[in-house]
């Protein structure tokens, strides 16, 4: 993974824990239920986030590097995780 890419999903990572450490202690202090379910909703989608830009840099680096290979086995092999990545992150 690219250096810089790995720094900025590790600092994501790390806001996105704080933000559910804060969600735990909504939960502890009753909290209104809505304001919860907006916490979550916030963390789910900085979850996606993180899963986009790990995506790109799978593409942009493993999936581009198996491409200009020519290892066609590598190349099938890449895009079957692609498949059944994306298969899984839509649903």
């Amino acid at each position: 993974m690219d250096e810089g890419a790995k720094t900025d999903i590790a600092k994501r990572l790390r806001r996105i824990e704080g933000q559910v450490r804060g969600i735990g202690r909504m939960v502890e202090e009753d909290r209104y239920c809505i304001d919860v379910l907006h916490q979550l909703q916030a963390v789910r989608a900085a979850l996606h986030k993180v899963e986009e830009k790990i995506l790109k840099d799978h593409v942009h680096h493993c999936v581009a590097n198996a491409f200009a290979s020519g290892d066609a086995a590598d190349q099938n092999a890449k895009i079957q995780e692609l498949i059944d990545v994306v298969g899984r992150l839509t649903k």
